[in-house]
């Protein structure tokens, strides 16, 4: 009745998702590229047809555009009965949909998830070479795991791996990126560029470990999104330890000396004081919202630069801080100031790990 109309016409049971084609789309590749891979990749795609691949990938194509709904509630893919699809399968689908480059994360951190931040993902596109469709599936993903987690009670981490489905390892990243946003630390300086976003989530992992509420509750009730307030305000007790200088540098050369080579011993002995009172000083500051805020660029200017100018390396500032740490835990103090060692150790395990992730010298 119609000679001159062709329909491709593809009928299955069970939906096929093709690995390869959909990872593809999910790196925002269009139809007509993702063609071209495919037939330049050669092997069983070198003898098939070029109109025989282009059908397949659009049906392929259409199919994942259809999932996608699906794919921003992930346990509403097993619910719905339009598609066929196998447990492996919707594994699959989740866990790449919600695939995150480091380098995009990276440039997320500090940045606000509103439709203006959105509309520039263009720089970030040519910052990291990955592509817009891909940032904005990424910008997406994120803001909103973190409008379904932000307030919800219990462990970051939790909450995103059972609310989305996805893999511990991928959970813990986002739980990363969400926390630096939910507290708004600035990642954004010119200074703090160089920081790469395992730097960052490994100073998140520490933050969100030892100085939320987490720390001594692990019950639902609490967030480790949430600093322990009560914490950071009994900080200020740690000025104590400003009238211990003499003592903990003393301590602090013994244990060094025979360790470090001299210059380094040298230089760390005439700047002790500048970098025992920095340490100090920004623990008894941490109580003030801006100041924690300003958590990663305090160190930088007050420690890492000055070590950077001094050519410290990354094992000499290791040493020194383990050092320091173990030498103020040592310390006799007056039995009304015990919980001094509590404060110091509780607050030295997220600026030790700080510290080491951040020093690239």
């Amino acid at each position: 009745m119609f000679p001159d109309v062709n329909v491709d016409v593809f009928i299955s049971n069970y939906t096929i998702i093709d690995p390869e084609i959909y990872q593809l789309w999910v790196e925002g590749y269009t139809f007509v590229e993702a063609v071209t891979l495919l037939k330049q990749k050669g092997g069983i795609f070198a003898e098939v047809p070029p109109e025989l691949i282009a059908s397949d990938v659009q049906d392929h194509y259409r199919t994942y555009s259809m999932l996608e709904k699906f794919l921003h509630a992930p346990p509403k893919l097993s619910e719905q009965p339009t598609f066929q699809i196998c447990p492996q399968d919707r594994s699959l689908l989740i866990e790449h949909y919600y695939s995150m480059d480091d380098t995009v994360a990276r440039e997320l951190f500090g940045k606000k998830l509103n439709s203006r931040n959105r509309k520039d993902l263009d720089e970030v596109a040519d910052k990291t070479g990955v592509r817009l469709k891909s940032c904005r599936r990424q910008f997406d993903n994120v803001k909103r795991i973190f409008k379904a987690v932000e307030e919800t009670q219990g462990n970051l981490a939790s909450n995103i791996r059972q609310q989305f489905l996805l893999p511990e390892e991928l959970a813990q990243k986002y739980a990363a990126v969400v926390f630096i946003a939910c507290l708004r630390f600035e990642t954004t300086k010119r200074k703090l560029q160089y920081l790469n976003f395992k730097d960052f989530y490994e100073c998140a992992q520490a933050l969100m470990t030892f100085w939320t509420y987490t720390y001594q509750h692990s019950g639902a009730d609490y967030l480790d999104n949430e600093m322990d307030k009560e914490f950071l305000l009994d900080l200020r007790e740690i000025r104590y330890l400003l009238d211990k200088e003499k003592e903990i540098k003393h301590l602090v050369a013994l244990r060094l000396k025979p360790t470090l080579l001299e210059r380094a011993y040298q230089e760390m002995e005439s700047n002790f004081r500048s970098y025992y009172r920095a340490i100090i000083m920004i623990a008894c500051n941490l109580h003030r919202t801006r100041e924690l805020r300003l958590l990663f660029v305090e160190m930088t200017e007050r420690l890492i630069e000055p070590w950077k100018q001094n050519g410290w390396t990354r094992d000499q500032v290791q040493q020194f801080m383990q050092c320091m740490t173990q030498c103020v835990l040592d310390l006799e103090v007056p039995r009304d100031n015990q919980d001094i060692r509590c404060l110091w150790d509780r607050y030295m395990q997220v600026i030790n790990v700080c510290l080491f992730r951040m020093y690239h010298p």
